[in-house]
């Protein structure tokens, strides 16, 4: 056996020669995968300069010195790459998206509240997104919260002031304009802590809505995180 089971990590042969060497390779390996911390999960084109440590899941379709490695994780290594494929049920912190996954044998998928044998699954998710505010009475998000999602809150912070002739706003959805708030301010910094008093079940992909109160927008942008429910079918 040369390496060992769940890591692959190298293993010293009888009478080995430059034992330091496979020993050192073993301890780069753990160092990376210990703890795990993806820089990304996304990402094509590995990075012009290679850190020691530092590790990458490479996706399908990746090129230069990650060609053909596609599913695995790549971990720098003197100034190249050591390769190592993740076993399921392998927990990451992606940094790139500020996301905890877990790899199922075939994507990193958001951390999972259960699961069953077949791939039935339920997870609590947060989908963040920028939104710069057009200008009018009112104004909805190009992002949309996705179908069949039970929504629990939408929060929301102001990143850059609100501007127009308006004196506060709500936030909503259509035929629900003030769901998640009405007052909001409009300083950078103002928030909106949208919490339901009861779950709403969206059963179709919902754009939010922002409404102008005492008169219109003219700019400005918010930082949005939509906290819903989802789940995920048994595999067949």
């Amino acid at each position: 056996m040369d390496e060992t089971t769940q890591l692959k990590l190298p293993l010293l042969q009888a009478s080995q020669a430059q034992k330091h060497v496979t020993v050192n390779a073993a301890l780069m390996r753990l160092d990376g995968l210990a703890q795990l911390r993806l820089q990304s999960a996304s990402t094509t084109t590995p990075p012009g300069a290679v850190v020691d440590g530092e590790c990458w899941f490479v996706p399908s379709g990746a090129v230069n010195a990650w060609a053909g490695q596609g599913g695995q994780v790549a971990i720098g290594d003197n100034g190249g790459w050591v390769f190592v494929a993740p076993q399921v049920g392998w927990r990451a912190w992606i940094i790139d998206t500020a996301t905890d996954a877990l790899w199922d044998g075939s994507a990193w998928q958001p951390p999972l509240m259960a699961a069953s044998p077949s791939g039935a699954a339920s997870k609590m998710q947060v989908l963040e997104f920028d939104h710069v505010i057009a200008a009018g009475s009112s104004d909805t998000t190009a992002v949309q919260v996705p179908a069949n999602a039970m929504v629990f809150a939408v929060s929301a912070r102001v990143i850059t002031a609100i501007t127009g002739t308006l004196s506060s706003w709500t936030f909503g959805i259509s035929g629900s304009e003030s769901q998640f708030g009405s007052g909001l301010g409009l300083g950078q910094g103002s928030y909106c802590t949208g919490l339901l008093g009861a779950p709403t079940t969206w059963y179709s992909a919902n754009a939010l809505k922002l409404t102008a109160t005492g008169g219109d927008f003219a700019g400005g942008e918010i930082r949005v995180a939509a906290h819903f429910f989802s789940i995920d079918l048994p595999n067949l």
